[in-house]
């Protein structure tokens, strides 16, 4: 049989470039063309003349070379990838146009420009979908049956013994954690935590030693069948001494001029020149040597007890990081008495088994447990109950007298410190029940209403539950500055920061004012501001809800303002007696609020100018959206004088004010200086009509100072030199007399008199 002939076209040696998304089409229709032969091959029968196979062939070929693409030449290519690149060049220059323009619009926003995306490559093939999760656990747990099922064979004198491979247990996370952990170098005693567990473990050895000494003295509980186990206790505390002296104190930091040193040989040196190095020194000083010669006594070790500074260390540390410290105190107090008890238990059994036991009615007689029936001597003893035998000898009156004198003094020292622990635990709410007495008893001796009373008293009560106290003022004015701002920034910066008015201020500004915020409860109800009232602060709600109503009623809601919204930063920020509330805001229920005073705010924007202007500018978008539309348009509506205008001064006083200020006689004096009174020359061809007469003589007189009769209710003024004096009387009501004094000057009867002179000579 013979077989057709495939003729295959030669594959393009031209090199092409690779374009991310070029079409494929021709790729897979290639792919089509070179599969389409191998079908007809195995389609034609065998009984066909090889001529009909030819031209079925040559019929495919054509159909393959119908459906080919001409591949693209390298330069069309390089075009296609340029024009793409270029397109790609103009997408980022407009991008980076548009930011430029909105931040030339609002420059307030942030500066920084987010980085442009990188061009998103035109996804391949997709990768194969996964299995699914069925299989995938199958295939999990088939490896590890692999792994349990894995056997090792070893030989051994010819022979295969088949060992199982057992796989080690992981190790779990808190066991991995412990392994991991790594001693510090240096440890902060007020502030680590890990120090504070330390001090429990040495103070539990402190404890085991203070307790169980006097015990082991005194009680039969230490034996020769489990001495072994009091002394494997005891080296276990001498264990932890040592530890705390070689490893815990010397890395423990310092202050010194003002610095934390942490450098290892120093906190060493620092270490070993206090008080305590010496006293946990002596505290392990070793006693225990002697056992060889004694046997094991347990008060030999009674130096144990020096490392008592461990004890109060870990009192104080415990109180700083407990939040109820008080509860603590309480308890410590308690345990303080149960050890006075515990030891009292202690010397009465010493002091039976000195006299014998059972000996006397008074001594202990040796039944039952011993320590219990101790210890309810001792109770009744300390804490004078009585109902206990009297004592018979000498030794027995003066152990009970000196106990009953320990028991009174011990006792009323525990009640004193635990009255002062109670004490210190309710002083907040001491303070709270005096402060709400006293204004009780103030509102009923001016017998205020009772609905202002009831309103009062439940201010109070939702202002102590809720904050704790009545004024946060009083407990942060005695931090500094700085610790007042880390504590406000952690309570309040949240809420303030998402204030849509302060987004974009500086953040030190922010800072600044959160330490000028007052904060005020209001009680449901209660108006925060009224419109038209004069706005001296702004309103930021805390927690709660305010509504802002009005109508003819005065009870429409028109918004609800809830956390985090700010209202009363148009009368703040206005200016030019644009600071009238515009609206009612009153309390839906109880409403926390921030206050925020005018003076402190301009005092704060005084170091901050951009945000200052900032705020401006959205000041004045919101008054400038405020507007009426009938502003907008022109209109004007005529407005009311609050003030009227001062009347016009009359022309007479203006005139006469005028001739007292010396402006009158003035021009008159320039206009006439130099003139005489001489006959007038005749003119040509006319003669005199008649004589001039003579001037009238001149006496020189001094002037006569004339006494002023002041009015209160006259309004009287005068020149310098007292020449002219203006003076409007009130007469009747509705009319004033104005009268003007004159009286010439002793330059200007000198100016006078010398032309007469003249004329006598």
């Amino acid at each position: 049989m013979t077989l057709p002939k495939i003729i295959v076209p030669p594959e393009s040696d031209s090199m092409t470039l690779t374009v991310p998304g070029a079409n494929l089409t021709a790729r897979s229709k290639v792919v089509d063309s070179e599969s389409k032969p191998e079908d007809l091959e195995e389609a034609v029968p065998g009984g066909e003349d090889e001529e009909g196979k030819m031209d079925v062939n040559k019929s495919d070929l054509l159909n393959v070379d119908e459906g080919l693409e001409r591949p693209m030449s390298a330069a069309s290519q390089t075009s296609i990838v340029v024009h793409e690149r270029l397109q790609e060049l103009v997408k980022l220059f407009k991008g980076r146009t548009e930011r430029r323009r909105d931040k030339l619009v609002d420059p307030d926003e942030s500066d920084d420009e987010s980085p442009s995306a990188s061009p998103a490559k035109k996804p391949g093939e997709a990768p194969p979908p996964p299995p699914p999760p069925e299989q995938k656990k199958e295939a999990e747990e088939k490896p590890v049956e692999e792994e349990e099922e894995e056997v090792q064979i070893y030989e051994f004198m010819g022979y295969k013994i088949p060992v199982p491979q057992f796989k080690i247990p992981q190790m779990p996370e808190w066991l991995r954690a412990i392994l991991a952990y790594r001693f510090p170098s240096s440890i902060d005693p007020y502030t680590d935590l890990i120090y504070v567990v330390w001090l429990f473990f040495v103070t539990f050895a402190w404890n085991w030693n203070v307790w169980l000494i006097p015990v082991r003295c005194t009680f039969p509980y230490q034996t020769p069948d489990n001495i072994h186990w009091w002394l494997l206790m005891d080296y276990f505390c001498d264990s932890i001494y040592i530890m705390d002296i070689f490893v815990v104190q010397p890395r423990l930091q310092f202050v010194r001029g003002g610095d934390i040193v942490c450098d290892k040989n120093d906190m060493r040196e620092n270490y070993r020149q206090t008080e305590r190095f010496k006293m946990d020194v002596i505290s392990l000083f070793p006693l225990d040597v002697l056992y060889v010669f004694t046997g094991v006594k347990s008060l030999l070790r009674f130096p144990r007890l020096l490392k008592y500074n461990a004890f109060f260390e870990f009192n104080d540390r415990l109180e700083a990081w407990m939040s109820k410290a008080y509860i603590y105190r309480v308890i410590r107090t308690s345990a303080y008495l149960l050890y006075s008890l515990h030891c009292n238990a202690c010397i009465f059994y010493w002091g039976s088994d000195y006299e014998g036991l059972g000996s006397t009615k008074w001594v202990y007689n040796g039944k039952g447990n011993s320590y219990i029936r101790c210890y309810y001597f001792a109770v009744k003893t300390l804490i004078t109950i009585g109902g206990l035998p009297d004592p018979t000898t000498v030794f027995e009156i003066v152990f009970q007298l000196v106990n009953y004198f320990v028991g009174v003094f011990a006792f009323s020292i525990m009640i004193g410190q635990m009255r002062d622990v109670i004490g210190a635990a309710t002083a907040g709410e001491a303070y709270y029940r005096h402060s709400v007495d006293s204004t009780v008893k103030y509102m009923t001796s001016y017998r205020i209403p009772r609905d202002v009373q009831n309103r009062i008293k439940t201010w109070y009560d939702y202002t102590w539950k809720s904050q704790g106290m009545l004024d946060e003022q009083e407990l942060l004015i005695q931090l500094p500055d700085k610790m007042r701002l880390d504590i406000a920034a952690d309570v309040n910066y949240s809420i303030v920061s998402k204030v849509a008015l302060f987004q974009g201020c500086d953040r030190q500004m922010i800072f600044d004012m959160l330490k000028r915020l007052k904060s005020v409860v209001y009680l449901p109800g209660d108006f925060v501001c009224e419109k038209g009232e004069i706005g001296r602060e702004m309103y930021i709600i805390k927690a709660g809800e305010v509504q802002v109503v009005g109508g003819p009623d005065g009870k429409t809601v028109f918004v609800t303002l809830r956390a985090g919204s700010v209202f009363g930063e148009i009368s703040l920020l206005a200016g030019g007696g644009g600071n009238r509330r515009t609206a009612n805001v009153k309390a839906h229920g109880f409403a926390n609020l921030f206050i925020l005073d005018k003076k402190d705010l301009a005092e704060i924007l005084v170091h901050y100018p951009e945000s200052q202007k900032l705020l401006r500018k959205k000041a004045k978008k919101m008054l400038t959206k405020d507007k009426k539309p009938a502003e907008a348009k022109g209109e004007v509506k005529d407005t009311g004088e609050v003030i009227p205008q001062r009347p016009e001064t009359p022309k007479l006083y203006k005139a006469a004010l005028e001739v007292a200020t010396g402006q009158t006689f003035s021009r008159l004096k320039e206009a006439y200086k130099g003139a005489t009174l001489e006959p007038s020359t005749p003119i040509s061809g006319m003669s005199s009509t008649g004589p001039v007469p003579p001037p009238s003589p001149m006496h020189r007189r001094s002037p006569i100072p004339r006494p002023q009769i002041l009015d209160e209710d006259d309004m009287v003024s005068e020149t310098t030199d007292s020449t002219v004096i203006i003076r409007m009387t009130p007469r009747v009501e509705g009319e004033e007399i104005l009268s003007v004094e004159i009286s010439p000057a002793e330059g200007a009867e000198a100016e006078m008199e010398e032309p007469q002179k003249t004329e006598d000579k």
